[in-house]
């Protein structure tokens, strides 16, 4: 009987945390038809993290924060590696800000990235995507958060 307890939460705890890795990742749609793949950033040490120490993201692959409100949501490009693209959405999924081919800080102190509006979500692209894609302000960006997520508030 222990034996099968044991077994039971050790099978419980595999897909506990199988489901959990499964609603890290969405797909994001853009006006032009493609989509990426995107990592979610939830909580306060993921949206610290973020790509840093990263080696590359490929276009096929985003990051996407989500905030628990729409706010002026700053950003920095301390311990990366790489330029990116970065896009401010509101609560409805609308570009409201982009930064495009943002460098890496090379030293202390690093500039900071301040949107011209505040947004629920920033999405952490590749650099040159935005001209790629031909993104402009107040293009809808699709995507559909995992369920146990609410959504920001809108507006």
């Amino acid at each position: 009987m222990k034996r099968r307890t044991i077994l039971l939460l050790v099978f419980l705890t595999l897909y506990c945390s199988g489901q959990a890795g499964k609603n890290r990742f969405i797909k994001v749609y853009f006006p032009d038809g493609f989509s990426a793949t995107a990592e979610l950033a939830m909580s306060d040490e993921e949206r610290a993290q973020g790509l840093m120490f990263r080696e590359k993201i490929n276009e096929d692959q985003a990051m996407l924060f989500l905030f628990e409100e729409e706010d002026i949501h700053s950003f920095w490009m301390k311990n990366m590696r790489f330029a990116i693209d970065i896009l401010w959405l509101d609560g409805r999924k609308r570009i409201v800000h982009i930064e495009n081919r943002v460098p890496p800080c090379p030293k202390d102190p690093c500039p900071s990235y301040v949107p011209a509006a505040a947004a629920a979500f920033v999405l952490e692209l590749q650099a040159g995507f935005v001209e790629k894609h031909v993104l402009r302000l107040y293009d809808r960006i699709e995507f559909v958060l995992p369920r146990e997520l609410s959504e920001p508030r809108n507006p």
